[in-house]
């Protein structure tokens, strides 16, 4: 990546140079992610859409997580964050999906603090997620950071 490329622009030549395609799953970040890639020229080519799922019923609706997986372990889980990229990916086709859902605050618990945020990255060959502890750094600061933490994952992904 030049020192003039965004991530999303180095996402987007990535992607294209592979004839890849890519959706996207926020919760926490609120289309934050799918904003950044649109904001780029040339997006079109690559990205197919994404999905806003905000509440666990548009997580059940809209991706197919079961509501299983919300009841045992919780909204921000990993498990549920590999069940969000793996509903983009198939309700969208795409090749890669990856997907966000965390607590930005301001609040958490003593089990989900305030920063806390899960990942997951589906494609072909499976699906990996992680978490990642940002801490309370206050909301629009943990959203930023979830933002280009999933475009890294995505770029990684592509070589």
């Amino acid at each position: 990546m030049s020192s003039q490329e965004t991530g999303a622009e180095e996402l987007l030549r990535r992607a294209s140079a592979r004839a890849l395609t890519i959706a996207t799953a926020e919760s926490c970040t609120g289309g934050m992610l799918g904003a950044a890639i649109t904001a780029t020229p040339g997006a079109s080519d690559v990205y197919l859409g994404g999905f806003i799922t905000y509440s666990n019923a548009m997580k059940r609706a809209l991706l197919g997580v079961p509501a299983a997986a919300l009841r045992a372990f919780g909204a921000v889980s990993e498990e549920v964050a590999a069940e969000m990229a793996r509903g983009a990916r198939a309700a969208t086709g795409a090749d890669l999906a990856v997907s966000i859902t965390g607590i930005a605050g301001p609040g958490g618990s003593e089990h989900k603090p305030e920063g806390r945020v899960c990942f997951a990255l589906a494609h072909a060959a499976g699906i990996r997620a992680q978490t990642v502890e940002f801490g309370p750094l206050g909301r629009e600061v943990v959203r930023m950071a979830a933002r280009d933490h999933a475009l890294k994952l995505l770029v990684l992904a592509l070589g």
